[in-house]
């Protein structure tokens, strides 16, 4: 009988920190798994190499369901972001082989495609108006079909998801020590129309807009906002409210028809369970690697797809290209699809992940590759440390902690 032979951690950095996992069986099969954390990668690295991969050794890798349970159960100390993302990585890397062994991409053993190609938004932002617009109109000249707005809020020394004014990529984790950044909600709440509505003035209506708020208003500022933002026709409201109070959704509800997405920092069917059956959210964005890996994000979608809800997972660009891939065959392969974020992989990434996934006018498809349709190069992996950072703290001007 197949067993697993071997499973170990890799943590690398080239542009950003990753935590890979690889499995590999006696027959020689390598799977793939992604279990990055951002900034407590090595959480989850130190989860799996002490306490996870030597239960991995010598079962039988085709026992994905059974192996995901054990993990699960077995553990006592059950959900919760290290947890969840360490079992993602098992997951994705079962999967990988399985399709590998079968001679088939994992979306054929999800059930086969169910549609031609994955819909995908990519970011936007500037230090200004002018500068978003002028992004903006880059992406849609790229041919992305799907864009999500953010700019710099005047007044505030720093905005989420804006690069600095060097025009450097946008990194949250970038220090050794947390960075502490100040943040009002009153200049936010003004800016965000006219910033959205410059986008709708200058582009039109003939691609979707979308706009993140990152869990910084309460329910009835976020009410008031979705309001103020129904003439521009928002494909989505993202994170208007923190989202471990499920409820607080309800109050939204009640202020705006403007579409509602949350669900990037849950991480398990639990943590979205009230949301989805209320119907208080149209789109769920659990993400492969936090959510429990293929096994569970398929039954987050599969819930979701009883009450309308439609999918719209995290896809960024600190999750790695085997984060990727997983995600895209999902997201071929259920039927209440209905977006996926993509943010792209800064180089030299590129140099230690190699992807069969593809892009083509707005739409990705993860190619037909067995198994998940990428494969890592640890030489390369080996040129690039893990290299030490912290996530931002957010502030109110009163000085107390914020979310970020």
């Amino acid at each position: 009988m197949t067993t697993i032979a071997d499973a170990r951690v890799l943590v690398s950095g080239p542009g950003r920190n990753y935590v890979t996992l690889k499995i590999t069986t006696s027959d020689g099969v390598v799977g793939w798994g992604d279990a990055t954390l951002n900034g407590r990668e090595l959480a989850v690295a130190a989860y799996l190499t002490e306490h996870v991969c030597p239960l991995l050794v010598g079962r039988d890798p085709a026992r994905i369901e059974d192996t995901w349970q054990l993990l699960y159960r077995g553990a006592y100390w059950r959900r919760g972001p290290v947890t969840m993302t360490a079992i993602a990585a098992v997951d994705m890397a079962l999967w990988d082989i399985k399709g590998k062994v079968a001679g088939l991409p994992v979306y054929q053993l999800l059930g086969g495609a169910a549609r031609n190609g994955v819909l995908v938004y990519c970011h936007a932002s500037g230090s200004d108006v002018p500068a978003l617009l002028d992004d903006v109109a880059r992406r849609l000249d790229d041919g992305y079909l799907a864009v999500r707005a953010q700019a710099a809020v005047p007044g505030l020394e720093g905005t989420y998801g804006v690069p600095a004014p060097d025009g450097k990529l946008y990194e949250p984790a970038s220090s050794s020590l947390p960075a502490e950044h100040l943040w009002d909600t009153g200049p936010y709440m003004r800016f965000a129309p006219e910033m959205l509505g410059a986008v709708r003035e200058r582009f039109g209506f003939d691609f979707h807009l979308l706009h993140d708020v990152h869990h910084r208003l309460s329910p009835i500022e976020a009410g008031r906002l979705g309001r103020d933002l129904e003439p521009h026709r928002l494909f989505w409201l993202e994170d208007p409210t923190p989202a471990e109070d499920q409820s607080a959704f309800r109050v939204i509800r009640e202020h705006t028809t403007t579409p509602l997405a949350v669900g990037e920092v849950f991480n398990s069917i639990w943590d979205c369970q009230q949301l989805i059956t209320e119907r208080l959210i149209d789109y769920i964005r659990t993400s492969v690697t936090h959510a429990g890996g293929i096994t569970h994000l398929r039954r987050i979608f599969s819930l979701a797809d009883l009450y309308g809800v439609r999918t719209g997972s995290h896809g960024p660009g600190d999750l790695s290209p085997v984060a990727m891939a997983a995600a895209l065959h999902v997201d071929l392969s259920v039927p209440n699809f209905g977006i996926q974020e993509y943010m792209g992989h800064r180089e030299p990434a590129g140099e230690v992940f190699r992807t069969s996934y593809s892009f083509k006018d707005g739409y990705m498809h993860p190619g037909d590759a067995p198994g998940l349709g990428v494969e890592v190069d640890e030489e390369a992996a080996a040129r690039f440390p893990y290299d030490p950072r912290q996530l931002p703290v957010n502030r109110r001007l009163d000085g107390s902690v914020h979310d970020w």
